[in-house]
């Protein structure tokens, strides 16, 4: 059995057992939560197949494994001939989450 869920802006094909790196959602780690937004729940073996409009009922429950930020990475802006030159960094923070039912 899989399902599409959509967290953070982005949509993501899980089963039970997935570990993912989502956008950063609230809650301490070892804590269990509810992925609301189900897209699509299909089952191989009873050969069914869900599709919401645009969601359905159903909740997908995850825990929370790590939260975290990415790695750095480093913007440059720099215009030619007039002494401008900028450097910043950024780091994505993230959750890893393990889906545990669906």
């Amino acid at each position: 059995m899989f399902a599409v869920i959509k967290t953070g802006g982005k949509q993501y094909k899980v089963k039970e057992g997935d570990i993912l790196k989502v956008e950063q959602l609230p809650g301490d780690v070892d804590t269990e939560i509810d992925l609301g937004e189900v897209l699509l729940l299909a089952d191989a073996e009873k050969e069914t197949l869900e599709v919401g409009t645009p969601k359905l009922e159903q909740k997908v429950k995850a825990k929370i494994v790590e939260q975290g930020r990415g790695k750095k990475i480093t913007i440059i802006k720099y215009k030619p001939k007039s002494r401008y030159r900028r450097k910043t960094g950024h780091r994505q923070p993230y959750t890893k989450v393990q889906i545990t039912k669906i």
